[in-house]
C-alpha cells in the first residue's frame, strides 16, 4: 500500500487532468442524472490532454476460455460450448419502496424484476446468426475510458464486463454461444467513442457496460446502425436521446431523489436549517449544484450558501470562512475526490466541523480514505447499491467481487463496475429470454420494456426502459478507515423532485 505522503502527491499531480473531466465525474449522473456537455468540460479545463481519435484497444484472441488471457485491450473470446443450451441465469428482487432491503434478497431462480416479471429461457427455435454472431460465438463490445487525461479512470468498468462474461462462460451459454468481448478504449475522447461504437456496428452484436466521460461521440453511430448500447449510466444529452441506449444506472437530468433531504432532515435538524452547497464551475456540476440546492429547499432545507468553486482554484480556505461565518451545520460538494480532500483539508486546518459532510458514490473507495486521511473522517456518502462490506448479504455482488478477482487479481471494487457488471447481466437475461427471436432489433424492443432493475438486489431499483431516475439510496459514514451504515441498511425510496 502507498504511503499516505505518497498518495496525496499523485493526487494532487493529478488534480489539473480531473479538472478536465469535473462535470462528468462528480457522479451528478448518480446524484441526479444530469449530462455533460463535453464542450463545456474541455472549456473548463483545457483540452482533453490532447487525446487524440482511435478506438480499438487491441485485436482478437480467439478461443480464449474463462481461464485464459483477459489482458486489456485484447478480446475475452469463447469456443468450445458447454452448458446448457438456454443459457440459464438466476434472478430475484430487492424490495423496493420506503424500507427496501439494501442488500436485496439472494438470487432465486425465475430472474430478476425485468420485462416480463422473470426470466425464462425461450425456445432456441429459429434462432439467426447477425452481426457479432456466429455458429460458436455472441460477441459483445465495451467502450470505456482506459486512456487519457486520468488513465483508467472507466477500467473497472472494462473490467467487470470481463469478469461477467468469464463468468457466464464458465457454466452456461445462449443457444450454444458463449460470449466474447471485444475491448475497446475510448480515450476520455468523443472522437475515440465514435470511431469505436462505427466499429461496434460492424464487429459485434451489442455494446455492454461502456463508461465514458465523453459518451456523445458514439450515440448517433449506436442508433443509426440500431446497436444495442446498454451502459453503465449515461452522462451527456446526446447519449439520453440515442433511441438504442440504455443505463443500467437510469437517470434523467432534472430529477433529484428525496432521500437525500429527508435524511439530513430526520437526523440533523438543525444542519438541514444550515446547509452550503459548493460545486465545481464546469459543466453538468455548475447546473448540479444549483439544481440539487434547489430540489432539497423544495424538500424542506435551506441553505445559506450556494457556492460554485472555478477547477483552477485551490485555495479553499475563503470558501471554508465563509461557512463558518454563516454557521453552516451541513456541507454537500458536488465534485470528484481530489476537491473532495482538498475541502476536507481546509475545514480541518481551520476547525471546522460540519454535522454532516455528504459527497456522493464516486468518494466510495479505498483510495479516498487513503488519500484523505484524518480530514476525511465522518464523511457521509449516499449509495444506491450493496456496500462492499456487506457483500456476503448479496449474492449477485459476491459473484462480481469474486470474478473481479479472478480477471483481474487485487483490483478494487467501484461504483463504475457494479452498475457495468448490472449491464452485462441485463443483457444475458433479456437475450436468454429471447432465445431464438434474439436480434438488435428484438433485444432493444424489449430493453424499452424493462423496470425496476435490481441485478439480483445487487443495486437499488433503476429503470432503464421508461428511463426514470431511481429514487432509492442509503447511507454511510467513514468511521476511520472504514465505511459504516449510518440512518440504516435499509434504502430509503422517498420519491423525486422535478427542477
Amino acid at each position: 500500500m502507498p504511503s499516505l505522503r505518497r498518495t496525496r502527491a499523485r493526487r494532487r499531480a493529478g488534480s489539473t487532468a480531473l479538472g478536465v473531466l469535473a462535470a462528468a465525474l462528480t457522479l451528478s449522473l448518480a446524484a441526479c442524472g444530469s449530462q455533460l456537455d463535453p464542450n463545456q468540460v474541455v472549456g473548463a479545463g483545457g483540452t482533453a490532454a490532447g487525446v487524440q481519435g482511435g478506438a480499438v484497444a487491441g485485436g482478437e484472441v480467439p478461443g480464449t476460455t474463462a481461464g485464459g488471457d483477459l489482458g486489456t485491450g485484447g478480446d475475452l473470446g469463447a469456443s468450445g460450448s458447454t452448458g446448457g443450451s438456454t443459457g440459464g441465469t438466476t434472478g430475484g428482487t430487492a424490495a423496493s419502496g420506503s424500507g427496501g432491503s439494501g442488500g436485496g434478497d439472494a438470487p432465486q431462480p425465475g430472474g430478476d424484476n425485468a420485462a416480463d416479471g422473470g426470466t425464462k429461457a425461450g425456445s432456441c427455435n429459429g434462432f439467426k446468426n447477425g452481426p457479432g454472431i456466429t455458429d460458436s460465438t455472441i460477441t459483445i463490445g465495451n467502450a470505456s475510458d482506459i486512456s487519457g487525461p486520468v488513465p483508467g479512470i472507466f477500467e473497472s468498468s472494462q473490467d467487470a464486463v470481463k469478469a461477467y462474461v468469464a463468468y457466464f462462460n464458465a457454466s452456461t451459454d445462449i443457444c450454444g454461444r458463449k460470449l466474447a468481448l471485444k475491448s475497446y478504449d475510448s480515450r476520455t475522447d468523443a472522437a475515440a467513442d465514435q470511431q469505436a461504437y462505427a466499429d461496434g456496428c460492424e464487429n459485434v452484436f451489442a455494446m455492454i457496460g461502456s463508461m465514458s466521460a465523453f459518451d456523445s461521440g458514439g450515440a448517433a453511430a449506436a442508433e443509426g446502425c440500431g446497436l444495442p448500447d446498454i451502459r453503465s449510466a449515461m452522462v451527456t444529452g446526446d447519449r439520453a436521446s440515442c433511441g438504442t441506449c440504455f443505463g443500467a444506472q437510469s437517470t434523467v437530468a432534472n430529477q433529484f431523489q428525496n432521500a437525500v433531504p429527508d435524511y439530513v432532515k430526520k437526523n440533523f435538524p438543525d444542519a438541514a436549517q444550515n446547509a452550503a452547497m459548493l460545486y465545481i464551475n464546469a459543466g453538468a456540476a455548475a447546473e448540479n449544484g444549483k439544481l440539487q440546492a434547489s430540489a432539497m429547499t423544495k424538500r424542506g432545507m435551506k441553505f445559506a450558501m450556494v457556492q460554485a468553486i472555478d477547477i483552477a482554484e485551490f485555495n479553499y480556505a475563503p470558501y471554508v470562512q465563509q461557512m463558518k461565518d454563516k454557521g453552516v451545520k451541513y456541507v454537500q460538494m458536488i465534485a470528484q475526490p481530489p476537491q473532495f480532500v482538498r475541502l476536507a483539508d481546509a475545514m480541518q486546518q481551520q476547525g471546522f466541523k460540519p454535522d454532516v459532510f455528504m459527497i456522493d458514490p464516486s468518494a466510495y473507495s479505498g483510495e479516498y480514505i487513503e488519500s484523505g486521511g484524518a480530514a476525511v473522517d465522518g464523511t457521509t456518502v449516499f449509495t444506491n447499491f450493496v456496500p462492499f462490506e456487506e457483500a456476503s448479504s448479496n449474492k449477485e455482488m459476491q459473484t462480481y467481487v469474486s470474478w473481479l478477482n479472478q480477471v483481474r487479481p487485487g483490483a478494487e471494487p467501484s461504483f463504475f463496475g457494479v452498475f457495468s457488471w448490472s449491464a452485462a447481466r441485463l443483457f444475458v437475461e433479456r437475450a436468454v429470454a429471447l432465445g431464438g427471436k434474439l436480434s438488435r432489433e428484438s433485444l432493444v424492443a424489449d430493453l424499452g420494456k424493462v423496470s425496476d432493475w435490481t441485478a439480483n438486489g445487487m443495486h437499488a431499483p433503476q429503470y432503464p426502459g421508461p428511463r426514470r431516475t431511481g429514487d432509492c439510496w442509503r447511507f454511510l459514514k467513514l468511521d476511520g478507515t472504514k465505511w459504516v451504515a449510518t440512518g440504516g441498511t435499509k434504502y430509503t425510496c422517498a420519491g423525486l423532485t422535478t427542477t
